[in-house]
């Protein structure tokens, strides 16, 4: 088992007692399980994603956190420990951490950063330590040609996948991708989710992503969990979900309605078996 939640509940820093971003939420995913997140915006798919990269601790439950990952509570294990197994995921936000100033080859090569000394790191900095890595990652997100770029110089989508290259160039387990679609028109959009979920595929690794393309997530993902008010609403293969499921999921959420018609599959885009 790769993942397993019993009846967690994470409230963040600040927040009101009864403000909770995630309610006793039960969920169990196997290792190199493929998975959609979706609902409305504020439905609790990023505290999702952020408790299960260990960033966010659930409450106290009356043995341990009611989280288990890689066999492991977390939130048992000394920081260092628990330091070691964030190593095994990758955690790849909406918008991607990228120093502005910092050339695309480094941004891309810290993806590596958890596997490295100090001196490597600082050393990387300097002059990359595997640019050729950085490059074939890049490349399969047809941004080959902006390896040496600076950061600040590329547009909104093209940050966006130079964040999912990152994640390839790690040596991750787990992949936890919070809305990596967002910037990019229909054809990259599923470019992108090719390249995620073949790589995921071959490594045998979860990939866990939370999407606004409700029909993307439908087509492409073969199990998916729809959140609201931070709870699960429905989690069941794709094909068993029906538009009025959606529709509920959706209800009275004008601004969030689904994107079903923004986002069609292009005939010349290789569809991924699933598996």
């Amino acid at each position: 088992m790769s993942i397993h939640l019993d009846s967690i509940s994470v409230r963040h820093d600040g927040a009101p007692e009864s403000a909770f971003a995630l309610r006793g939420l039960s969920l169990s995913i196997v290792q190199g399980e493929q998975v959609a997140l979706i609902g409305p915006s504020g439905a609790g798919k990023t505290s999702l994603l952020h408790t299960l990269a260990c960033a966010l601790r659930p409450e106290a439950q009356t043995s341990g956190s009611g989280y288990r990952l890689f066999d492991h509570d977390p939130w048992q294990l000394s920081n260092t420990e628990r330091h070691a197994m964030r190593a095994r995921l990758f955690l790849a936000p909406q918008t991607p951490p990228l120093p502005p100033r910092q050339r695309v080859v480094n941004a891309v090569l810290a993806g590596a950063l958890p596997y490295w000394s100090l001196w490597q790191a600082v050393r990387s900095l300097i002059k990359p330590v595997d640019p050729a890595r950085a490059y074939a990652a890049l490349a399969r997100f047809n941004l080959e040609d902006k390896l040496y770029k600076r950061v600040d110089r590329l547009s909104g989508g093209e940050r966006q996948r130079c964040g999912m290259a990152r994640a390839l160039v790690s040596s991750a387990e787990l992949f936890l991708v919070d809305e990596p679609l967002s910037a990019l028109d229909p054809t990259l959009a599923i470019q992108t989710l090719n390249v995620l979920q073949q790589e995921a595929a071959v490594r045998n690794a979860t990939l866990i992503c939370s999407l606004h393309q409700v029909e993307l997530a439908r087509h492409y993902f073969p199990r998916v969990i729809g959140l609201r008010d931070g709870q699960i609403v429905f989690d069941a293969a794709s094909e068993q979900i029906s538009d009025t499921d959606i529709a509920a999921l959706y209800r009275n959420r004008r601004d969030d309605a689904p994107a079903i018609a923004e986002s069609p599959v292009p005939q010349s885009i290789t569809i991924i078996p699933r598996c």
